[in-house]
């Protein structure tokens, strides 16, 4: 029997015993679904201590190479900034992926789900024009902050209706404009070309402003342009269009378009006979357009750039050496562009203090001599970057250095 000091000490302590398992089971230890199963991946901060940033990419579709190289470029840049000990008192960032399938409809729809649903406070992305271009009403009307990595309209910081700033899109890369200009000066004045023509992607906007561009700068060169022909995206025999563009007998021709598209269209030229230079921007960058078109065939092309991978630039090199060892390749212009874009959110939520977003958005606005991979980055009041291109040249497969042009 027990003396009743001792019994009340042991009911006292049955008394807690059951009052702790009690609260287990409401809430502290195992979800409230029932026990952790096994081999479930343990969080690694409560949520709290969590940055989420959405990432709408080109995963899949015609333009799935530009979307996976600058999601990784993101997640390097957010893996390095998280191990370096992360933001607000060691706060780490976290990619939310979103997948619009290299088409504008599907674009909206992930910007929609990663703000409502995964309730990002940025979104990075996308790379394309026609695929920010959806999303930006989208996130200004819910006031969250968008930077595109490389969509380079000027549509999509600047309200073309009433030429203001769009307040909630941002940019990591160089516009149109000056894309534009520095492919028709390289023809006129490093290819000596005076007739040119131009071949469109009809449903894109980013092809459709560059050629409304370099159009502009040739004439102003004094050259002339003989034709403008234009396909879609998704098409695949050009024999057509390229022989009544060889009948017009251009010095030149400038393809503004995307690599799954160009690498067929410079193939079918030559297997025509046409050996005059072919010409285009950043949408060419792709290691598909050599395994689309042969290495043989795209010698005497040339395009312009965010960077070349082969700078001496000391950031340069240093971002190539981490990128091929997190990776294994040679990051390309989306990757370096997805990283820029990447540092850009880091050091606007460290300038806000905060991750709010709007407060990331002023800050975003704000950005001043900040040392990315492509340039030292301070944001114009249309909130994009004032930077150098690179000009390359195809040879043999490879991507050969041809200039660096400032604007």
């Amino acid at each position: 029997m027990f003396r009743k000091g001792k019994l009340t000490t042991v009911l006292a302590l049955m008394l807690v015993l059951a009052l702790t398992l009690t609260l287990a089971g409401c809430g502290g230890g195992a979800p409230s679904g029932g026990e952790k199963k096994e081999g479930e991946k343990k969080a690694e901060a409560p949520a709290g201590d969590v940055i989420k940033i959405g990432t709408n990419f080109e995963m899949t579709g015609g333009q799935a190479t530009f979307g996976q190289a600058a999601l990784n470029g993101v997640k390097l840049a957010f893996k390095q900034k998280n191990e370096a000990g992360g933001v607000l008192g060691g706060k780490k960032f976290e990619a939310v992926s979103g997948d619009n399938k290299s088409a504008p409809e599907e674009s909206a729809n992930v910007v929609t789900k990663l703000i409502d649903q995964d309730k990002v406070v940025a979104i990075i992305g996308a790379t394309t024009s026609s695929n920010t271009l959806a999303s930006i009403p989208i996130a200004t009307q819910k006031q969250i902050p968008v930077v595109s990595s490389s969509a380079t309209n000027p549509k999509v910081t600047v309200n073309e209706a009433d030429g203001k700033t769009n307040e909630f899109a941002f940019r990591a890369c160089f516009i149109d404009p000056f894309q534009g200009t520095v492919m028709a000066n390289f023809a006129a004045k490093d290819l000596k070309a005076k007739k040119a023509v131009i071949l469109i992607d009809s449903s894109s906007d980013y092809s459709k402003g560059l050629a409304k561009f370099f159009k502009e700068a040739f004439i102003k060169n004094g050259g002339e342009i003989l034709g403008e022909e234009a396909y879609v995206q998704k098409d695949s025999d050009f024999k057509a269009v390229l022989t009544k563009i060889k009948g017009l007998n251009p010095e030149a021709i400038f393809v503004p378009g995307y690599y799954e598209e160009v690498g067929k269209i410079v193939k079918q030229g030559r297997e025509l006979g046409i050996t005059v230079p072919f010409m285009g921007g950043d949408g060419w960058d792709s290691p598909k357009l050599v395994e689309i078109a042969g290495a043989a065939v795209l010698n005497n092309t040339f395009f312009s750039n965010h960077y070349a991978s082969t700078d001496p630039d000391p950031k340069i090199v240093k971002f190539v050496a981490d990128y091929q060892k997190e990776y294994g390749s040679v990051p390309d212009s989306m990757a370096v562009l997805g990283y820029d874009a990447g540092l850009m959110v880091i050091n606007a939520v460290e300038k806000a203090g905060s991750a709010e977003p709007v407060k990331i958005k002023d800050a975003l606005a704000a950005t001043k001599d900040l040392e990315a991979v492509t340039a030292k980055i301070t944001l114009n009041e249309k909130h994009d970057p004032i930077k150098a291109a690179a000009i390359l040249e195809m040879k043999d497969g490879k991507q050969v250095f041809r200039a660096k042009v400032n604007p």
